[in-house]
């Protein structure tokens, strides 16, 4: 009711009465059901009138109906708007949307085909979505990279840690796209039936040149046999506008058993998984087989104590990843170095896991300023070791070789001074 009178302010309602109430009423007489005002006062202005008409049931076909007019006003009760084609048609936005969405779509199909018109032999490195594929006649895998703002440093490059990062998914990624990939962190389904997993014994990186923030990183990888009881992989990061080599590296893997944690060699059925894609190359990078003399932290130049995993450095193995590594031995680098220099090559031997409840050392020595003795005094080679904190074992060992970012800011070895922590 409150609606109907809100209804009525805006349209008043003529006091008139339609010919056939009048006379249904008069046959009624004057006081019956032909006209009744609300709380029987007829207003003198124009407010609200509600009248109930009925009507004698009548006879059709010599069957009585009975018809009840509802509540009637002097105006023409309002209806709907006829349904017609255009009313019926979907919402405007969302056909433009669909309609610009296929013309974008044609529009890329249509650069892509001239694309190719005029490079094809770039049309085979695309990667739109970064899942990598198998080229090469099955034998390399490639996946691109593009360098995200969270992975460069203060020197708007990406870090080495970063491109070790993409080194170790596209060998997980290779092994997943070959089907070799079972329930472990790369193993292979036999693997897995016997608790073998793989480890990394030794790890050489050249780095010609840092990709910088939203460069698109193009990353090969191939596998080779390594001895008897080995493999080695092999990578090239290139730039993939360019095609310009910015990274090398090469690793040496053998496998170890989850539950006795010691090395194992390769079993006839695992070798026969793996074997077929094996490539007869030579490493990448060449061993340099450099003889290191022995230090501790009476002869070491710097020092960095009290280094310790956190719970998100463990893999699915259990044990610290090796990328991990890398941080912790730049952790005892001279300062004037991390900030004058930038890592050219680093060489990893890898000699013992790292779990959990580790605590460990970091030392660096300075080797030489001169590259022993050929008077190429530009840059600056460290010899480090990252072992258990108290005199204990081994983890890594490794050699890194710097060269300077700025040649005006260059310093003499000279003036990088004795640090311990």
């Amino acid at each position: 009711m409150v609606a109907t009178a809100a209804t009525a302010s805006l349209f008043p309602i003529s006091s008139s009465q339609p010919e056939s109430v009048a006379k249904n009423s008069g046959k009624h007489g004057g006081g019956g059901l032909g006209t009744v005002d609300m709380h029987g006062i007829k207003p003198k202005s124009r407010g609200l009138q509600v009248k109930t008409n009925a009507q004698a049931p009548t006879k059709v076909n010599g069957t009585r109906i009975g018809v009840m007019e509802g509540l009637k006003t002097d105006d023409s009760p309002t209806s709907t708007a006829p349904r017609t084609f255009i009313n019926q048609l979907p919402d405007w936005s969302m056909l433009l949307a669909a309609i610009t969405t296929i013309f974008l779509a044609a529009e890329k199909q249509w650069m892509m085909l001239e694309w190719k018109t005029k490079r094809p032999d770039m049309l085979s490195d695309l990667d739109p979505f970064g899942l990598g594929r198998i080229v090469e006649d099955g034998f390399v895998f490639r996946q691109n990279f593009s360098i995200r703002s969270y992975e460069i440093g203060a020197d708007r490059t990406a870090s080495v840690e970063t491109l070790m990062n993409h080194l170790q998914e596209t060998a997980l990624n290779h092994v997943k796209h070959v089907g070799l990939l079972g329930d472990g962190f790369g193993s292979t389904p036999e693997m897995c039936k016997k608790n073998l997993f793989w480890v990394v014994t030794k790890m050489q990186v050249l780095v010609d040149r840092y990709p910088t923030w939203g460069d698109m990183v193009q990353v090969d990888t191939w596998v080779a046999a390594s001895g008897k009881n080995g493999m080695r992989r092999d990578w090239m990061i290139r730039d993939c506008k360019t095609g310009e080599i910015l990274t090398r590296a090469s690793s040496n893997w053998v496998m170890m058993n989850k539950v006795t944690r010691r090395l194992s060699k390769i079993p006839d059925e695992v070798r026969a998984e793996i074997v077929q894609y094996f490539v007869d190359t030579p490493p990448l990078v060449d061993d340099d087989n450099i003889k290191l003399p022995k230090f501790d932290e009476k002869t070491a130049d710097h020092v960095r104590n009290g280094l310790t995993p956190k719970w998100s450095d463990l893999d699915v193995n259990q044990h610290v990843n090796n990328v991990k590594y890398v941080g912790w031995i730049l952790e005892s680098a001279p300062q004037p170095v991390v900030e004058n220099y930038e890592l050219a090559s680093m060489t990893l031997e890898y000699r013992r896991e790292c779990m959990k409840d580790s605590v460990l050392q970091s030392l660096t020595s300075l080797l030489s300023n001169n590259n022993g003795g050929t008077g190429d005094s530009s840059h600056v080679d460290c010899q480090h070791l990252l072992r258990l904190e108290g005199g204990g074992g081994e983890i890594v060992k490794g050699r890194t070789k710097w060269r300077p970012k700025y040649a005006n800011r260059f310093r003499g070895i000279e003036q990088f001074p004795t640090e311990s922590g």
